[in-house]
C-alpha cells in the first residue's frame, strides 16, 4: 500500500514493536517512509535509532499509539471481547460497537473535565 502512495509529502508509519526489525525498517526507508515503530529493546538492539527517536513527531506518534491500544485493552478486559460470545460478523460487529460506545461513555467525564 505504501508503494501506491503518490506525491512528495512526508509519510510516516506507526506500528507495534513486533515490527521493529531491520528488514522492515530498511524497506520503509527505501520507500521514503519514516518509521514510527515502537522500540523493542527486550534482549536485543532496536532497529529504530536516534535518527528517528530524536524528533518530536516520534514521541507524539508513540503517545497516540498508546492511547489507541488502551481502548482495545479496555474492550478485551471490561467489554467482554477477549473471547466473543457471538458468531457471525453482524453480531460480533454489534458487540464491538457496543463495547466502543461503553468505552467512550466511561471516558466522557474525563474528556469534559479537561475541555
Amino acid at each position: 500500500m505504501l508503494e501506491r502512495l503518490d506525491g512528495c509529502h512526508c509519510t510516516t508509519l506507526g506500528a507495534d514493536k513486533a515490527y521493529d526489525t531491520a528488514d522492515f525498517i530498511a524497506n520503509l526507508r527505501a520507500l521514503s517512509v519514516t518509521p514510527h515503530v515502537a522500540q523493542n529493546t527486550a534482549n536485543r538492539r532496536s532497529a529504530i535509532g536516534g535518527r528517528t527517536t530524536r524528533h518530536l513527531g516520534y514521541a507524539v506518534s508513540i503517545r497516540i499509539h498508546k492511547r489507541i491500544k488502551e481502548v482495545f485493552g479496555w474492550a478485551k478486559t471490561c467489554g467482554n471481547l477477549r473471547k466473543t460470545r457471538h458468531r457471525g460478523l453482524p453480531r460480533v460487529g454489534w458487540a464491538f460497537t457496543l463495547a466502543a460506545a461503553a468505552c467512550n461513555l466511561v471516558r466522557l467525564p474525563k474528556l469534559l473535565a479537561t475541555g
